[in-house]
């Protein structure tokens, strides 16, 4: 088995070969490409050979040069449109395949990968299964919902929210402790956090609210149909930093020099703006709803970040801080 770094190198390698399409790629290019001899590179290309990879030497051209091509007619996944490194890369991504875990389309997305992999050869396929020894995914905590009754839900939820039909849905909301019927417009289901949503229009309130699909106790559909009232984001939850659908407000938080690097190193919304302050922390500046996601993240940082607007949002947190200390203290 190939060391990790000859892993990675050979797997850039088969890209840069790609990426050179028909003009192809020299060894003494790869060389000082991947920063090692050219006699490292030579077994590099052996080894993809014998692992199956279409890879040929042209001698064509006209200034004598050998350089490497991928033969497109030797491979049958190329005739998808996928070039060798997409395929590829598809089947490594398939270790991502753990943040579905425990949802309705793990099984399916694990089929089609079935089928992916047979385009594969046996040797590319092991060579491509060393690859999460050296990139490793580590989901967020998941929500489980392999309960048959809760699958049955999710695919009325599903079937509503595909042909336009109204529902009822019967929930038990944690904020309130209570369980209600609600006659709903199921618009989305949405994937975030580990959890499965359903957003879903309440004709009673008037607006889109979201619903936890694990606390959902039945859902029942409907023979009336509705048109969407509203139009939804392209993103799911736009304006939280968790799982939330209300509307956002100008959010500004001091961070101490402590923590400022890692705050400046990570995009928490894509609102965000930066600025440093005089004594070498960071503030940082959100167009986020004021929710729990937006109070755990800041209360994340502990005494290392500070609230500077609005004052509402400060003094919950502070609030918060000492609800905390009160109860050590005890």
């Amino acid at each position: 088995m190939p060391r990790n770094s000859e892993v990675i190198r050979q797997w850039t390698i088969l890209r840069e070969i790609e990426r050179a399409r028909g003009g192809g790629v020299t060894i003494d290019e790869l060389a000082a490409l991947c920063a090692v001899t050219t006699r490292t590179i030579r077994r590099d290309l052996q080894a993809l050979e014998e692992s199956g990879f279409p890879l040929f030497d042209d001698k064509s051209h006209d200034d004598g040069k050998t350089r490497w091509r991928v033969n497109g007619q030797a491979f049958k996944g190329l005739s998808a449109g996928l070039t060798v490194s997409e395929l590829c890369a598809l089947y490594f991504s398939r270790t991502l395949l753990e943040s579905l875990s425990g949802t309705p389309f793990r099984d399916d997305v694990e089929s089609a990968f079935e089928k992916l992999s047979s385009a594969l050869t046996p040797h590319m396929r092991q060579f491509l299964d060393q690859l999460p020894r050296v990139i490793a995914t580590k989901p967020d905590p998941m929500r489980r919902h392999d309960n048959p009754r809760q699958q049955q839900f999710i695919a009325r939820a599903l079937e509503a929210t595909l042909h336009l039909r109204q529902a009822q849905l019967t929930y038990h909301s944690k904020s309130s402790d209570r369980t209600k019927t609600y006659l709903v417009h199921p618009y989305r289901l949405a994937y975030a956090q580990g959890g499965l949503y359903l957003l879903a229009y309440v004709p009673e309130y008037g607006e889109v609210r979201t619903f936890a699909v694990e606390r959902v106790q039945d859902v029942s559909l409907l023979e009336e149909r509705f048109t969407p009232i509203e139009e939804l984001p392209d993103a799911a939850f736009p304006h939280s930093l968790g799982v939330h659908s209300g509307p956002p407000e100008r959010i500004e938080v001091e961070f101490e020099p402590a923590v400022a690097d890692y705050v400046r190193a990570r995009e928490w919304h894509p609102s965000q703006q930066l600025r440093d302050t005089a004594t070498g922390g960071v503030a940082l500046s959100l167009d986020v709803c004021r929710d729990r996601a937006l109070h755990s993240w800041i209360l994340s940082f502990g005494p290392f970040a500070r609230v500077l607007a609005p004052d509402a949002l400060a003094r919950e947190i502070a609030e918060q801080f000492e609800e905390a200390r009160a109860r050590y203290a005890s």
